[in-house]
């Protein structure tokens, strides 16, 4: 007796009644969603089928939200497709399963439900319900056997490709003899059972993503296979029965899948059971517009695990690979996202997975949680990183995190990055000798003759003990304020009058006054020379950082960290500075003319000084900024000469705008609720230029123009160039130096990767007046001063 028969036999023996269709005689818009995974367990799941899970998900849970009823049924149901013997395993299958419940994509119905009403759920598991069903269809004359040998069928095909004819089977077995089928059964020659494609039968689908489809099936496909000779059914059978008799409603899948929906729906209606819904979804394709791949980076959603993203920043991102909720919204809950999702919504044209967009993505999301919602998983990374010893106090760690998050907690885009960030703290980037210093920033600095003096009264003022230095018996006093509330702005520091960063502070003006200097020519030199950094976060957290890394029990694994201990620093400090070259260890002459002017200077500030009657002169903003330079962006004289409304998001316009270029740029804002389309064409704007070009909603969109808003953001309004100013030029600022390479703009990789508009940005205002500033320089042009109608208002 061949396997087949051994199983017919026994799926007789032990069946009771007919095969059901829960959908039978139901309309599918008056039950609740039945929606279904079905991942094959060969591999991790990644991205394309975390997106296929997300869809079903979302849809199942708006679904049970919509139908309340005691017995409804609605669920997502997760399937384990493993009929491919040779590659499934169980270890795939526990690691896709971990995924999904990583991303809360959680199944009402799976294989961890023994007792379901529609289970087993893995595929392996439902052999006698495949034979019962292949069994009916045999006898119903909707299938048949097939004695061919593998050589028979293999002479077929190569006879066929000679002819220049597709590949398919001829039917040899389709109307034999009954009494030759019976005579191969009695010897017990293996066969396979083969479904009887109907004369003339065509399958037309209403897909929600790609519109009717439609097949003719008897010229696409010949009578295909059901159960091999081994008795294990194929991949499209299992597939038609499990949804048919599982209930599912809708299928949302893969555009590849495509193909297969011809035989399911075949099969479905031999067995006059209802169809589901299908859905296919466009492909996923890499920034090089070919599939998305492993050569594309990470993939899998295991490694956006261990990479440091989040998983609602996860899912959110899925969603947006295919679908949009018809606004220029692209930050959502996971509850907003299950109120918001419509399958009717998913587009047809490929997506592109762009990291950049789920960087920032998930960059929101954690802008969203506080410090403390985040340790945790910044643990987890140290944890990866192996930055942190086993059985250390957690006390300990738990302070050791909490700075590190904090310190990291404007910048950070992922988890992990906030891990990395606390290693590039505690190391120290100062190479050996001055010859060998890679930033050209960092040299050109040094060349100005400020670095060599300031770290040598550093290293005498540590070697008398005058140098400011973090508590090591509160470490913590930098990262919580008076009321022991976190401080997360990079330009804030924690502590009472009488702490650390309040002596930092005091040591830092002492200096600015023995040495005559201040601003940028004070305070660079001075974070090189102890971080090994040109930029960075507060110099007296990343200290104090580095004081909890360094005490007495410390929770660090100093070599994994790559920790450079304060007097290691020192002594590289000491020895670098020696390789200094002679004329760049003293502050440069300064040109000569100028001497009686700054002469006059100081002595009228004496007299000021000494007289009670006149005011001390008001602080200027740029001798303690401490951020990127303005020189850094590219904001350029625009002209828009083109505006239309972006086709899927409400509030979006599209806009080119001739910068000066060859060609107009197009970019896409978020002016549609507060502008009209006609009164923008041809107006002359500010644009940032040197942003890196990405796609918003579809639309390429390559720059940000400028505008001016108030506190709330309710009113938005343009920076407003001189109608004079010529198009193309680039916009200057009082103060700074605008000409030569050190006032280039930076390249757009590196304003995006350094955050450098976002750092400067609180900094970008307007006046009261009405005039936008940086540090209270105006924006100028070379027909003048730039205005806007927005006062005391911010510019971004």
């Amino acid at each position: 007796m061949s396997a087949i028969e051994e199983a017919v036999s026994s799926s007789a023996a032990s069946a009771e009644g007919d095969v059901l269709f829960p959908l039978k005689g139901k309309k599918v818009d008056d039950v609740a969603p039945r929606m279904r995974f079905a991942p094959s367990p060969t591999g991790s799941l990644h991205v394309g089928g975390a997106r296929t899970a997300l869809y079903n998900w979302l849809v199942a849970k708006k679904g049970q939200l919509d139908f309340t009823s005691p017995d409804s049924e609605g669920a997502f149901v997760l399937r384990v497709e493993d009929t491919d013997l040779a590659r499934s395993t169980r270890e795939s299958e526990e690691s896709v399963l971990a995924d999904l419940s990583w991303l809360g994509l959680i199944w009402d119905e799976g294989p961890d439900n023994a007792e379901a009403k529609y289970g087993p759920y893995r595929q392996s598991e439902r052999g006698e319900l495949y034979t019962k069903v292949a069994n009916k269809l045999l006898e119903e004359g909707k299938a048949y056997r097939c004695f061919c040998t593998k050589e028979e069928l293999d002479k077929m095909r190569e006879e066929q490709e000679a002819a220049g004819i597709p590949p398919r089977y001829d039917n040899t077995w389709r109307d034999a003899d009954p009494e030759l089928v019976a005579q191969k059964l009695a010897e017990g020659a293996e066969y396979t059972v083969r479904f009887k494609v109907p004369p003339g039968a065509r399958v037309v689908i209403d897909d929600a993503v790609r519109g009717t489809v439609s097949w003719d099936a008897e010229s696409t496909v010949g009578d295909f296979i059901l159960l091999r000779s081994s008795g294990v059914p194929v991949y499209n059978f299992c597939v038609a029965v499990d949804d048919s008799t599982m209930g599912i409603t809708t299928v949302i899948r893969a555009e590849e899948h495509l193909t297969n929906t011809l035989r399911q729906c075949l099969i479905l209606d031999a067995l006059d059971a209802p169809r589901p819904r299908y859905a296919h979804c466009s492909l996923i394709l890499g920034e090089d517009k070919q599939k998305l791949s492993k050569r594309h980076g990470a993939t899998s959603c295991n490694q956006f695990r261990l990479d440091g993203f989040l998983p609602d920043a996860m899912i959110n991102y899925l969603s947006l690979l295919g679908w949009n909720d018809g606004t220029d919204n692209e930050i959502f809950t996971r509850d907003e996202l299950i109120e918001s999702f419509d399958v009717n919504r998913v587009v047809k044209s490929p997506s592109v997975f762009d990291m950049s967009k789920l960087r920032w993505v998930n960059a929101q999301h954690m802008k969203m949680m506080t410090v403390e919602e985040l340790a945790p998983l910044v643990e987890e990374q140290f944890g990866f990183l192996e930055m942190l010893e086993e059985g250390a106090d957690k006390s300990k760690v738990d302070d050791f995190v909490f700075a590190a998050t904090s310190l990291a907690k404007q910048m950070m885009e992922t988890t992990q990055d906030a891990a990395l960030n606390a290693k590039a703290v505690l190391g120290y980037g100062l190479p050996a000798s001055f010859d060998d210093l890679p930033d050209g920033e960092a040299k050109e600095m040094i060349k100005q003759g400020n670095f060599y003096p300031i770290a040598k009264t550093i290293i005498s003022d540590t070697e008398a003990n005058n140098f400011p230095m973090p508590d090591p018996s509160n470490p913590m006093d930098v990262f919580l304020d008076e009321s022991k509330k976190i401080v997360v702005a990079d330009e804030k520091s924690g502590g009472s009058a009488y702490s650390y960063s309040a002596a930092y502070k005091a040591r830092m003006k002492e200096l600015s006054k023995d040495m005559n200097v201040k601003g940028k020519n004070l305070f660079h030199p001075i974070r090189l020379a102890l971080t090994g950094e040109m930029s960075g976060q507060d110099v007296t957290k990343q200290l104090s950082l580095l004081e909890l890394a360094c005490a007495e029990n410390n929770p660090v694994n100093a070599k994994a960290a790559g920790v450079v201990t304060f007097a290691e620093r020192l002594d590289l400090l000491s020895k670098f500075i020696e390789t200094i070259p002679d004329e760049f260890r003293a502050p440069k002459v300064k040109e000569a003319g100028k001497g009686k002017k700054d002469e006059k200077s100081a002595q009228t500030s004496k007299e000021a000084a000494g007289s009670s009657a006149v005011e001390a002169a008001p602080a200027d903003p740029l001798d303690t900024y401490d951020g990127p330079p303005v020189t850094a962006l590219d904001i350029r004289v625009g002209r828009i000469t083109k505006v239309w409304e972006h086709p899927e998001a409400d509030k979006l316009y599209c806009e080119e705008i001739d910068v000066g270029e060859d060609e107009p740029r197009q970019i896409a804002s978020g002016l549609r609720p507060y502008m009209n389309a006609e009164d923008m064409e041809g107006r002359l704007v500010l644009v940032l230029c040197n942003l890196k070009a990405r796609k918003m909603l579809g639309f390429p969109s390559h720059g940000m123009v400028l505008c001016a808003s108030n506190e709330d953001h309710t009113d938005v309004k343009f920076v407003n160039p001189p109608v004079d100013a010529k198009v193309g030029e680039r916009v200057t600022i009082p103060g700074f130096n605008f000409e030569g390479e050190e006032g280039q703009p930076f390249a757009e990789n590196k304003i995006g990767k350094k955050k450098v508009f976002e750092k400067l940005a609180p900094f970008l205002v307007t006046s009261e007046y009405g005039v936008p500033e940086f540090l209270g320089r105006p924006f100028l042009t070379s027909a003048g001063v730039c205005t806007s109608a927005i006062t005391k208002g911010t510019v971004s």
